[in-house]
């Protein structure tokens, strides 16, 4: 399922329907949900989900990693921006490096290499789903259950859903 709501430009917007009419003529099942949905919803689908990924190539804070984490659900995001500060790698979620342009855009200098070590990422959790195991409760309580006491497995989600109207 990709939820791609509130693009930042019309170019982008268009982009991502061509990529996505793409996917869809290659595969079945494809599901794009382009409005932005209720909180609530949202949470029903990132409780729902294996896995959460965030390939972004500027992401100020990554709010939407915690999110996921905070439904306990597995996240792949890239290392830019704000979300390393967000996802600790290999303990709340896997990062994925990209090197980008200085630009301001933050085009990747490698769209092959970002694209495959994205793939490989998601082949890693897709091959193992054990390791994932406990990262949306370690994100409530600290990078790690070691270094911070036990957390509660709780804790993210009933954050997450004490900010709810």
């Amino acid at each position: 399922m990709l939820l791609a709501g509130a693009p930042d430009t019309p170019e982008i917007e268009a982009e991502v329907h061509g990529l996505v009419s793409i996917l869809e003529s290659r595969r079945t099942g494809v599901i794009w949900v382009r409005e932005m949905l209720p909180k609530r919803e949202v949470i029903q689908v990132l409780t729902h989900s294996t896995v959460f990924v965030c390939p972004s190539i500027y992401e100020p804070m990554g709010i939407v990693n915690l999110e996921a984490m905070a439904c306990e659900t597995a996240v792949v995001a890239t290392a830019t921006g704000g979300i390393p500060e967000v996802v600790a790698d290999g303990e709340t979620g896997l990062l994925v490096p990209i090197s980008q342009a200085s630009d301001g855009t933050g085009t990747p200098l490698s769209p092959d290499v970002f694209v495959a070590d994205l793939a490989a990422a998601l082949t890693a959790l897709a091959t193992d789903p054990k390791r994932a195991a406990g990262w949306g409760a370690r994100a409530g309580g600290g990078p790690s259950s070691t270094s911070r006491g036990s957390p509660s497995p709780n804790g993210p989600r009933r954050l997450y859903r004490s900010v709810l109207p």
